[in-house]
């Protein structure tokens, strides 16, 4: 063993690797559709024992009132951070009204008229009537369909006492601050060569009811009279039926420098589009959107990852990400794991951080267009046929079997997998990356195969297969207990949340088309 982690040692030009450098922090943050007992989306507001969507730390909400957001803090242990996950499911579930649950996959559920989807409201306070507007404004750019569905975000930072250490050892002069956020660049980088790998292992949306596509142009087969499908897709979610952007689809985004990523969605933010000039700004004294521009924020830009750092009252996120640098990177590209209770497990954890601490000491070469465009095709290939067995992706321009390709970045991952098991002792994380090698040889492991051989297998609709499971995951979260200190501390967080709100709500000085113009001016 000693032999063995030196030489993955080696591979990564590190001379050491201290066991303190293991305690990678990470967070999750994830979405939860509200369904009634019938498995029809919910029309009913916010519910008030969760505090408030606005200032509530734990449990948010995305674009609808009806797509909850639980978020856990960062933390260095695994089982911590899934037990904090597991304890705000079970106090959000306690506190949810006509007996609701949360439906269990990315895809949502038998959809009421598009009209009838409840965008999230935030309360009266600038900073809250600006959430809102920019949901509205998602809505009358995409439709509401593509806001409901729903994913799993991953943020992953390295430990504090990691980074001086490892910039000697890189010979790197400069700026503590510089040398982490290209590095973190450097991740970024490698995570977009291969994330199509994380697609193929974790995808979990093959299927959708048909409901999700009235109307709209799709290549979708029939698999029942409910529900339609890809015999090989993966993760439909990440399809131009889900969470995708055609207007930006051009849009190249470069990640070789921090300055020249935050310029490019600095201009996208600022560059009128003409499909949203059309929509307008404002219909008589309502507002539809917050500009007519490419990008209304930050946030509108969909990619699979995003440099990140934690943010202070009021402040942008690219503005913030410019001063101080990155903090933390946030994976996007997850589906929810129907088979697990929280949409996640700690074998999956494993392997992410497997994964992108592999994209961090590895190498990683600069993006270029050609590459960056090369990637998103790569991706396309494995959101729609990832469990054909002849599928061919391309590398550096040349063609390159998936499963091929898939086993030589498994026979890389091993080195950090096995720096993971030396300073944690054990060997989980090897066992995680030898159950995801599995599923390269075997397709029908995935979440996905296993979805449509057991609706096959059932005679199941996407709808009753994702049912039988959103109850399974109720009954499992309802029949466990919330300790009281738990309880207790959520239910005084969701109190202060609400009084937070009013806070806000009484210190603004400003009307809001005052607010709004000094915003869009960033």
């Amino acid at each position: 063993m000693a032999k063995q982690f030196v030489e993955c040692l080696q591979r990564y030009k590190l001379p050491e690797f201290s066991a303190e450098w293991g305690a990678i922090k990470r967070g999750i943050e994830k979405e939860n559709l509200r369904v009634s007992p019938e498995g029809h989306i919910s029309l009913t507001s916010h519910p008030r024992a969760l505090g408030s969507a606005l200032t509530n730390p734990y449990i948010t909400t995305d674009f609808s009132e009806a797509l909850l957001e639980f978020i856990t803090p960062a933390s260095p242990d695994i089982a911590e951070c899934l037990k904090v996950l597991e304890n705000i499911h079970r106090f959000t579930l306690q506190n949810l009204e006509n007996d609701e649950m949360f439906w269990v996959s990315s895809m949502p559920s038998l959809l009421n008229a598009e009209a009838d989807i409840p965008i999230a409201q935030y309360g009266v306070s600038n900073i809250g009537k600006l959430k809102t507007l920019y949901r509205q404004g998602l809505n009358h750019r995409y439709g509401n369909l593509m806001q409901i569905v729903a994913g799993l975000h991953y943020n992953f930072s390295m430990p504090e006492c990691f980074w001086e250490p490892y910039q000697a050892m890189c010979k790197h002069q400069g700026k503590l601050q510089h040398f982490r956020t290209e590095k973190y660049l450097h991740l970024i980088r490698n995570f977009h060569r291969y994330s199509w790998l994380l697609i193929y292992l974790f995808g979990a949306s093959p299927a959708a009811c048909k409901s999700f596509v009235d109307g709209r142009e799709h290549s979708l087969k029939k698999f029942d009279e409910y529900s339609l499908y890809l015999p090989y897709a993966t993760c439909l979610r990440m399809s131009s039926l889900g969470y995708k952007s055609d207007a930006q689809k051009s849009l190249f985004v470069c990640y070789n420098e921090l300055e020249t990523y935050v310029n490019c969605l600095h201009k996208a933010m600022h560059t009128p589009y003409p499909k949203y000039e059309a929509i307008g700004q404002k219909e008589e004294d309502n507002y539809l959107q917050m500009n007519t521009s490419l990008l209304q924020l930050e946030n509108e830009f969909y990619s699979t990852i995003r440099p990140k750092r934690n943010v202070k009252s009021g402040e942008r996120p690219l503005q913030a990400l410019t001063d101080n640098g990155i903090e933390y990177v946030e994976v996007r590209a997850l589906d929810l794991n129907p088979y697990a209770p929280l949409g996640i497990d700690a074998e999956q954890i494993r392997f992410l951080d497997i994964f992108l601490l592999h994209c961090l000491l590895a190498e990683s070469a600069l993006c270029n267009e050609r590459e960056f465009f090369e990637v998103a095709s790569n991706l396309t290939k494995v959101v729609e046929h990832g469990r054909d067995p002849q599928l061919v992706l391309n590398l550096e321009s040349s063609p390159i079997s998936k499963k091929d390709w898939a086993n030589q970045l498994m026979d890389d991952f091993v080195h950090s997998a096995t720096i993971l098991d030396h300073i944690n002792g054990g060997d989980m994380y090897t066992h995680s990356l030898n159950n995801q090698i599995r599923k390269i040889e075997n397709p029908e492991l995935t979440p996905s195969g296993r979805m449509i051989s057991e609706m096959k297998e059932g005679q199941l609709s996407f709808f009753e297969f994702s049912m039988q499971q959103s109850r399974i995951h109720r009954n499992f979260l309802s029949d466990g207990e919330l300790d009281k200190e738990a309880n207790r501390h959520m239910q005084e967080t969701s109190m202060y949340s609400t009084e937070k709100q009013k806070r806000i709500e009484s210190a603004d000085t400003l009307n809001f088309d005052e607010f709004l113009e000094q915003w869009n001016k960033f």
